[in-house]
């Protein structure tokens, strides 16, 4: 069953980020990770929360998701958000089939 990532950023230091952004997308790919979203315009329609950045990750399951998490391969992109940038991340599993 799909997992997915939703993330929201407060960026802190665009440059820093920046190196993040370059480093992360291999070692999600390599847990079998895609990116939906990635920092695209985000427009509110209910609610006064206003997110700076989006990021939105599906991974074949909860498990292959939490792998990449604590995987060596992350753990240098992960030091450099958190170095660069305020996040809050939640784990959502997804649906088998449509209801």
């Amino acid at each position: 069953m799909p997992a997915y990532l939703v993330v929201h950023v407060k960026v802190q230091d665009p440059i820093r980020y920046e190196a993040y952004k370059k480093l992360a997308p291999a070692s999600i790919r390599q847990y079998g990770g895609r990116y939906l979203t990635r920092g695209g315009a985000v427009e509110v329609l209910e609610g006064d929360w206003v997110p700076q950045r989006l990021v939105i990750l599906e991974f074949p399951t909860m498990e292959r998701a939490k792998q990449w998490w604590n995987s060596s391969e992350y753990a240098t992109p992960n030091a450099l958000r958190h170095a660069s940038a305020d996040s809050s991340m939640v784990l959502l599993e997804g649906l088998d089939q449509q209801p």
